[in-house]
């Protein structure tokens, strides 16, 4: 399976990943087993969250033998720095890893800046200092934000939903991307069920 560079964390991962967030609408078994046949058609690069029930869970049983081949995202809905440290925490047990690739803020409704006074920038920082994440992320779902986070150069990947009924000025958002040299991660590829017949 074709690996592209992503962006300036330079890891290698297939231009397919794995979403895992509807995995957790499977039994612990079949999600496992489901990730495990991924991983064996080829795919690297697995996202996940704190926020999706049990998904770091089937990552961990399904994928655990194999952590040095694959690309994990994980993601915190965070609120302040001493939130972040727990959800990470938390994420690196049930993941079954002591360092995850690329640690991600999970939609926040504001840019995590260094020295605010949530802390959130500055734990991640951290962490990362520590060895507990490669690469600090964020993803969007609003676009005037996702333009402005990857301007503030602080973001190493940008998860946003794109499909092919994406608008002009969601092409802007990747074509910055490009021109930043930060990895986009594309989500809702089918636009949640509105692109068909592909």
């Amino acid at each position: 399976m074709e690996k592209i560079r992503l962006g300036r964390t330079n890891l290698l991962v297939t231009k397919t990943s794995f979403g895992a967030l509807p995995v957790q609408r499977r039994t612990l078994e079949d999600g496992a087993a489901l990730l495990r046949a991924a991983y064996d058609a080829g795919i690297n690069f697995f996202d996940t969250a704190r926020a999706y029930s049990d998904s770091e869970q089937k990552i961990q049983l399904g994928l655990g033998d194999v952590r040095e081949n694959i690309i994990i995202a994980t993601k915190t809905q965070a609120k302040t720095g001493a939130e972040l440290e727990r959800d990470l925490e938390t994420s690196l047990k049930t993941l079954g890893t002591d360092y995850i690739d690329i640690y991600q803020f999970h939609n926040p409704s504001f840019i995590p800046m260094p020295g605010g006074e949530d802390g959130l920038y500055d734990a991640a920082l951290k962490a990362k200092q520590a060895g507990k994440i490669r690469h600090i992320g964020i993803t969007s779902h609003n676009l005037d934000r996702a333009l402005a986070a990857v301007k503030t150069g602080l973001f190493a990947t940008m998860q946003f939903p794109f499909s092919m009924i994406s608008d002009e000025r969601e092409e802007e958002l990747v074509h910055l991307c490009e021109k930043e040299d930060v990895g986009f991660i594309c989500m809702k590829a089918l636009s949640g069920g509105l692109v068909r017949d592909i």
